[in-house]
């Protein structure tokens, strides 16, 4: 057997062009064997022991699989792939994150609930059904709201609604469109808000600035810099993480503009191209050498 065949063996679940799989296939050289896997491609055969494949069985080809990418599909497609990863993990593949605490992650609703019944600070939200109810919550929250889809990244469909005219139509609207409402209080802010990237015990903070618009997401134009994270953030995203049981997340937090500050959310599949550059880190390396503690300890 060849040197190469006894590097622990990492699939990577990314989308064709991911860049974020070609920096931890760089990442990897010399350390770890990264195939790329596709979310399309996972089938399950039961009957004696479950097989659970991309083109080859995955258990007995990886040690581990990272989850890179959470593409859009029906409820029956999402569902599967959560329940074909979670087959994985039950036959020892370590999986990251853990498929149970990426359902709960990337489900806004319940892991901001999660993270309030622990006792951190959120934003006062309202989740419903009904463009009534909604606008009973805009009175109550505005004058000036936050409205998100309960799944999505990066700032995608995600406004601000000021006026009441306009609340009841968009709240109309998303009812007509069988979609559940989110909205959120709007929490002024000085132009950034902090994300923290969360590995393990290892954390980065991060500034996002953006001096024309309230949304500092990088894919929509904002600048990033390196920041100091405040000790009680530091160990409010390091707790956060635990509470949600996610091995590597992006929490994004907010000042109140009195010293103290809002957990916004928490992102299951956090990017890190504009963090690295920022801190001058490599997070792909750093994440290679987790998984390898891991699959190897």
């Amino acid at each position: 057997m060849d040197a190469n065949a006894r590097l622990p063996r990492i699939g990577v679940l990314a989308n064709e062009d991911s860049w974020y799989f070609q920096d931890l296939q760089r990442a990897a050289i010399g350390k770890a064997q990264v195939q790329r896997l596709e979310f399309s491609a996972l089938q399950s055969r039961i009957g004696g022991r479950e097989s659970i494949s991309a083109d080859a069985v995955l258990s007995d080809n990886f040690d581990a699989v990272i989850v890179r990418s959470m593409p859009p599909g029906s409820l029956e497609q999402v569902v599967f792939r959560m329940d074909a990863l979670a087959g994985l993990e039950r036959q020892g593949v370590l999986i990251i994150n853990p498929p149970k605490s990426m359902e709960l992650a990337i489900d806004k609703y319940l892991s901001l609930s999660k993270l309030s019944a622990a006792g951190y600070r959120v934003p006062q939200t309202h989740v419903c059904q009904t463009w009534q109810d909604a606008m009973d919550a805009f009175e109550e929250l505005g004058p000036s709201v936050v409205v998100k889809p309960i799944f999505g990244g990066e700032g995608r469909g995600i406004m601000r609604v000021e006026d009441a005219d306009l609340a009841h139509r968009v709240f109309k609207t998303l009812q007509q469109m069988d979609q559940i409402i989110y909205l959120q209080k709007f929490v002024p802010h000085p132009g950034y808000d902090l994300r923290v990237l969360v590995l393990g015990e290892m954390t980065w903070g991060m500034r996002r600035t953006s001096a024309d618009s309230w949304r500092t997401n990088l894919s929509r134009g904002a600048s990033a810099s390196a920041e100091s994270i405040p000790d009680e953030v530091a160990q409010v995203a390091l707790d956060a993480v635990k509470t949600l049981d996610l091995s590597i997340a992006g929490l994004d937090f907010l000042p109140d503009g009195v010293g103290g500050w809002y957990l916004l959310e928490a992102n299951a599949v956090p990017g890190w191209k504009g963090l690295a550059k920022a801190c001058d880190v490599d997070i792909a390396a750093k994440l290679i050498d987790y998984v390898i503690a891991r699959v190897t300890s």
